[in-house]
């Protein structure tokens, strides 16, 4: 099974299935069949993560883009670098991540994983939900790129025939000759007279440096589960142990899901996740990052902290951070073989589109990803900017990303794979999902379709989809700001223990299929 955002993509990602390949060689062709049918996120121009596992092993491939050599800690302090620019670039990852990937558990020709993607870079229907997407973007005053607006750039409705020719040339690039003709070869120049030519960074030597890393995950337990979860770069997996060792001081099913206690608790505990995310967590070759996080003598002690009855004010918790005053989109994919093998994988551009610049004669999208660095040091305000030392630009250094790919096992075999996209509420929604099925033992449609909830330490409020009509009111007398937003785009699969029967949910809040056989 394999369930994405992309009809497309998702039926790409069976094929390869069907032919017998196994759950990583599916997300390959999934991840470059992305980058051509959801330009959105799906990308070569940017970078992500891979979860890897089965019922006994797990691995975790990091491909987080890097800050170029010419990147300095300042370079964002004064406001003026403008986040759709080409010095908010970072150097991409997701080729030479599926090429590791590829080489450690990869079963099919690498060539045949691409042929999909270049076939579908020569031409293919846009459905609705990409045509509004696209024209969504092309309104947007921001948008100035001339090759952006040279490929994106008319009224697109469902039916129409998206092109991506360059793109398609690249890809065939990349299919045929590999990973290092993309980072040494003609697109590496390509992009780097792009950055030239727009003031970027990156550099040829910035991109033939550039390492995709494996790295061990992150475990935990929640409940008789075993969560695998990703380690640094990404702050998720560290947030989601910690905010499910806090729960398990609580019992949540005392109250129905979405009652005010629920989610007031919930509030409470991805504050308390979100404050230590902000000093202490980022790229771990970089920086010391804290055992003790993810520990349970730790959440008892944050737990502790909790009124189950007020809303703590996010400052008391500042404790060493210094408050100043006040002054994207991602896509997931889950991914589950005939033997078990379980993917999950979220990839980005960091907001729509990315940078809006298509490198000229390569075709593809770059990412702002430079955007995910502190910008200021030692700046944080309560307006939710963060200026703690572990996140600072430095030449090499993986910015902190938020993005949470999960794996759920129960009596050694897997039981739930997620994730999602959304910037900080990454976490937040990989958590209601979490919580949904472990605790409320909701199906993995129930789960994903349930209303979401989130709550970061900075700034001091709470956002809800949409519930029940006195929800908000009940929460406000308990000291909490509420405002109402759309969150998440959760891709699930959750696996029946009973009978191994796959449950696909497709997080329709934007677009999306589960896809199997």
């Amino acid at each position: 099974m394999v369930v994405c955002v992309c009809p497309i993509a998702a039926d790409v990602g069976v094929g390869v299935l069907k032919a017998g390949g196994n759950a990583v060689d599916a997300a390959i062709a999934v991840a470059f069949a992305e980058a051509v049918t959801w330009p959105e996120a799906g990308n070569i121009g940017g970078g992500g993560f891979m979860l890897v596992a089965n019922g006994s092993m797990a691995t975790f491939f990091d491909y987080r883009e890097t800050a170029p050599a010419l990147a300095t800690k300042t370079m964002f302090a004064d406001g003026k670098v403008d986040f759709r620019s080409h010095q908010s670039a970072g150097v991409p990852g997701t080729v030479r991540g599926m090429v590791l990937a590829h080489k450690r558990f990869g079963t099919k020709p690498w060539k045949d994983l691409l042929a999909p993607a270049v076939k579908l870079a020569a031409g293919f229907p846009v459905d609705a939900p990409l045509a509004k997407r696209i024209n969504d973007v092309m309104k947007d005053p921001k948008t100035m790129n001339a090759e952006f607006k040279r490929i994106f750039g008319r009224e697109w409705k469902a039916g129409d025939t998206l092109k991506q020719l360059e793109l398609a040339k690249t890809l065939a690039g990349i299919a045929d000759h590999g990973a290092n003709w993309f980072y040494t070869g003609p697109p590496a120049e390509q992009l780097e007279a792009e950055m030239k030519a727009g003031g970027g960074l990156i550099r040829k030597a910035d991109l033939a440096a550039y390492e995709a890393k494996e790295r061990k995950p992150l475990i935990g337990t929640y409940r008789g589960y075993e969560i695998v979860a990703a380690p640094p770069p990404s702050s998720g997996g560290t947030a989601i142990l910690q905010s499910l060792n806090m729960l398990e001081q609580f019992d949540p099913k005392k109250h129905p899901r979405h009652s005010p206690e629920t989610v007031h608790l919930l509030a409470e505990v991805q504050r308390r996740a979100f404050r230590d995310r902000a000093e202490f967590l980022g790229d771990p070759d970089f920086t010391k990052i804290p055992a003790h996080l993810t520990s349970k003598d730790h959440a008892k002690k944050l737990a502790a902290t909790i009124d189950l009855a007020k809303a703590t004010k996010s400052e008391s918790l500042a404790g060493a951070i210094p408050i100043a005053e006040s002054g994207g989109d991602t896509t997931h994919f889950s991914i589950v073989d005939k033997n078990g093998l379980c993917v999950s994988n979220t990839y980005t551009l960091e907001m729509n589109f990315g940078s809006r610049i298509v490198v000229r004669g390569a075709g593809f999208i770059l990412n702002n990803e430079m955007t995910d660095f502190n910008p200021i040091p030692g700046t944080t305000t309560r307006t939710g900017k963060i200026g703690t030392n572990a996140n600072l630009v430095a030449p090499g250094k993986r910015m902190l990303s938020s993005m949470t790919p999960t794996i759920v096992r129960k009596d050694g075999k897997p039981y739930l794979v997620t994730g999602s996209p959304g910037g900080r509420t990454i976490i937040n929604t990989v958590l209601c999902v979490l919580v949904n099925t472990l605790d409320y033992d909701m199906t993995a449609t129930e789960a994903v379709d349930a209303p979401r909830q989130h709550h970061q330490w900075f700034p001091d409020r709470m956002s809800l989809e949409k519930g029940p009509k006195d929800l908000v009111e009940k929460l406000k007398a308990m000291g909490h700001a509420v405002t109402e937003a759309r969150q998440g785009d959760a891709h699930t699969i959750r696996i029946d223990p009973k009978t191994v029967l796959f449950q696909g949910a497709a997080d329709m809040r934007l677009n999306g299929k589960a896809s199997g056989y």
